[in-house]
């Protein structure tokens, strides 16, 4: 009988999450397509599909989280996450690779950003219920070319990958031929539509984060010294942090993005709060959005005001 030498570690048999409080992750995405499962079966309802709508937002944030810090101490029980989020959000889950950490996170809002808010071609600097609304089919316009590029990339010098990447996109069309033969109508109600509201959340937060903040660069060496403001971000403060694994702590995530997302409310509290602009600091998501884009409406005085002057916008 072979006998393990010493210094060698035990195999886990059992699969082993970094960080506890990804139980919370784990739970909406198995509640998810057990409520698209049961009204498939029984009916719609409700307030299950409220629910759905509420997960799908869920889901996209636990993507955003696990592409920066890895769930799983196993790299395969890490690449079934990343096709089950595939499945549960309707879009390969790669994408944040190209978009997020190479292009957002590098350039944090800066004219480099292709994601940025306030490209000329797409109206300039605004911060309005319009602007938040299109955001998500302006940024697909920019974004999907990147995607393409990376691809290729990808099929040129890293093949592997690239059919790591190309198994998804299988998984996701396929995963719609499946439930669309079976019954295109409940296909659409109980898993396309709530996939596309959760996408287009995905693609709005980067609106709500960074409308009317500063893009203006900054050096390395700024972002450390403790008195330079970092005003290219704005947080959110309220009920959507628990709910939504601290999505709204944003300058801290950009900051710290190798962070668990559980940590990220010791760090603004403790180190970035007090270096943003307290207009960029908000108490709460909906009263935010409200105050900016329904009353922003009628009143001048519940709009927001652009960080960057009108020459630095390109």
């Amino acid at each position: 009988m072979a006998i393990r030498p010493n210094h060698l570690p035990a195999r886990r048999l059992l699969p082993r999450l970094r960080h506890w409080r990804d139980w919370q992750s784990l739970a909406y995405m198995a509640v998810l397509p057990y409520i698209v499962w049961w009204q498939w079966t029984h009916g719609f309802n409700w307030l299950l599909y409220g629910m759905e709508l509420f997960l799908t937002l869920g889901v996209g944030v636990i993507h955003h989280n696990h592409t920066h810090v890895r769930m799983w101490q196993g790299r395969w029980t890490n690449r079934f996450t990343d096709y089950w989020l595939t499945l549960l959000q309707g879009h390969p889950t790669f994408v944040f690779w190209p978009a997020h950490v190479a292009n957002h996170h590098r350039y944090r809002h800066g004219p480099r950003d292709i994601a940025r808010t306030y490209r000329p071609e797409f109206g300039g600097d605004t911060n309005h219920l319009w602007g938040y609304l299109v955001h998500p089919f302006q940024a697909a316009c920019v974004l999907y070319p990147l995607f393409v590029r990376w691809l290729n990339n990808l099929r040129i010098h890293w093949p592997g990958a690239f059919r790591y990447c190309m198994g998804q996109y299988l998984l996701w069309l396929g995963s719609w031929g499946v439930l669309l033969a079976l019954d295109w109508r409940k296909a659409l109600l109980f898993v396309i539509l709530p996939q596309l509201h959760g996408l287009h959340w995905l693609l709005a937060t980067n609106y709500l984060q960074h409308a009317h903040a500063d893009g203006r660069p900054l050096t390395r060496a700024q972002r450390n010294t403790p008195g330079t403001a970092l005003n290219y971000a704005r947080n959110f403060e309220g009920w959507v942090n628990p709910l939504l694994f601290n999505i709204g702590l944003h300058t801290a995530h950009h900051e710290c993005p190798h962070a668990h997302w559980s940590e990220l409310t010791r760090l603004h509290a403790e180190q970035y709060r007090q270096r943003v602009d307290p207009a960029l600091n908000e108490k709460g998501l909906l009263p935010y959005m409200g105050r900016v884009f329904v009353w922003g409406l009628i009143s001048p005085a519940a709009r927001t005001r652009p960080q960057m002057p009108a020459d630095a916008v390109r």
